[in-house]
């Protein structure tokens, strides 16, 4: 099976893509493009589906430059491919041709970033509390250092849960409203009196457009409710299973 990849125009002419799980060799739980090392997936496997990323991408697995995620609002600078061990970090920025910049995700969101003309660009993964603690700006701040200017960034937000599919508690939301209430807008009343729907892709994306982004936007997949396409951490814990893959974003000068 090919592989699937989704783009943006407005990432364009840069390489890039959030890839779904179709075209891996993995099988089970993990079937298709498992590009993740943190699973309990056979790690021979996932390197051939993360040679494949790097294929598509027109490079090779020797030129992908990734960090070890950890739900921070860190952003690494790196000028070459990254090896073990990895930086701490939920952000990867570059001014290198030729690197491949690497994210992976199963529910929280994957960005995408790009100053073309600059030719400076960035991955990030935002879920709740990168997005909260910041790491979406310290991204466009490494970028404005790596010589981005910020109002010509383009930042893609790719397959992410969405809103309908993210129910949360009460002491949830109120992290968020702690720090500011205008972030009340990104929850709705849920299926309980103490639960709510929380909009991850839409705060994250009001996080980069109050930053000063040049563009930003969401690509409307969910990863939850399309298990055809996309690894869920929820939903696999939903169904119980024991583990789950993870899917990759990935953008190269």
């Amino acid at each position: 099976m090919a592989l699937e990849i989704i783009t943006s125009d407005a990432l364009s002419p840069l390489r890039h893509g959030f890839f779904t799980r179709k075209g891996g060799a993995s099988s089970g739980i993990y079937e298709g493009l498992n590009c993740g090392f943190g699973s309990s997936d056979q790690a021979q496997i996932v390197r051939i589906n993360r040679a494949r990323v790097a294929g598509a991408m027109g490079a090779g697995a020797e030129d992908m430059a990734g960090v070890n995620q950890v739900h921070s609002a860190v952003a690494a600078t790196v000028e070459a491919a990254t090896t073990p061990p990895l930086p701490e970090a939920d952000a990867v920025v570059t001014a290198t041709p030729g690197l491949v910049l690497t994210i992976l995700t199963a529910d929280c969101a994957p960005v995408l970033f790009a100053d073309a003309e600059a030719g400076v660009i960035g991955a990030a993964h935002a879920g709740w509390r990168g997005a909260l603690g910041g790491v979406l700006e310290a991204t466009l701040a490494a970028m404005e250092a790596a010589g981005a200017r910020r109002d010509r960034i383009a930042a893609v937000i790719g397959p992410t849960i969405s809103q309908a599919a993210y129910e949360v508690g009460q002491d949830f939301m109120e992290r968020f409203l702690d720090e500011d209430m205008a972030h009340q807008r990104f929850f709705a009343g849920g299926k309980a009196p103490d639960k709510y729907q929380f909009d991850l892709p839409g705060f994250a994306a009001w996080r980069l457009r109050e930053a000063g982004i040049g563009h930003a936007e969401w690509s409307r997949h969910c990863t939850y409710s399309d298990p055809a396409r996309f690894f869920s951490f929820r939903r696999s814990f939903h169904r119980g299973e024991p583990d789950y893959g993870r899917l990759a974003a990935a953008i190269r000068l």
